[in-house]
């Protein structure tokens, strides 16, 4: 038997996973296109500034989307690039019942199975989320920071109190909200 050379075994190897019909969207690849076609108003000078960028970035593109975005999307089922904006999810809640989850640009709706909707949303300017429910909406949380580490404030039978972002803080919470454990002793 002869003898197979390393680098024929690994040019083979390269060409069956090259070769492996694992096709994504290549968004990266297509985001830039689109980019190139709208970043001015005239098409000319779109075409004169494609043509200069183009030398390195699409073959960046490309590559970056050939071996790692899309072996991403094909092993998660979703493109890391791609904004899951829009897209719902049916997620099974502590109940045993199934939530339609869709993603918002800054937060999520959520519709339970009896068709009530509640909305959480993400305030960037003050670092909180807020749920709204039938018209109302109450703030959750907030995040506040006072040097190194972060904390959260929240309402606790009608009181504000902050609890740190840590093991300590959330078991602080749970003992102000009720929803400690309790032993029972005879």
């Amino acid at each position: 038997m002869k003898k197979i050379n390393v680098k024929v075994a690994a040019w083979l190897l390269l060409g069956c996973m090259a070769t492996s019909s694992c096709i994504g969207s290549f968004s990266l690849f297509n985001k830039l296109t689109s980019w190139e076609t709208h970043m001015t108003d005239s098409k000319f000078v779109n075409a004169i500034v494609g043509f200069v960028i183009n030398i390195v970035a699409i073959p960046v593109t490309l590559l970056v989307d050939s071996l790692v975005l899309n072996t991403i999307e094909f092993w998660s089922g979703d493109n890391p690039i791609e904004a899951n904006v829009g897209k719902t999810k049916q997620v099974m809640g502590e109940d045993g019942r199934y939530y339609a989850v869709k993603t918002l640009k800054n937060g999520y709706e959520v519709t339970a199975p009896d068709g009530v909707v509640t909305n959480f949303f993400h305030n960037a300017d003050n670092d909180s989320w807020s749920m709204e429910q039938n018209g109302v909406v109450k703030e959750i949380f907030r995040f506040n920071t006072d040097g190194t580490r972060r904390t959260i404030q929240a309402e606790v039978n009608g009181q504000t109190k902050e609890f740190t972002l840590n093991e300590a803080g959330v078991y602080e919470a749970r003992m102000a909200a009720g929803d400690g454990v309790f032993f029972a002793m005879n």
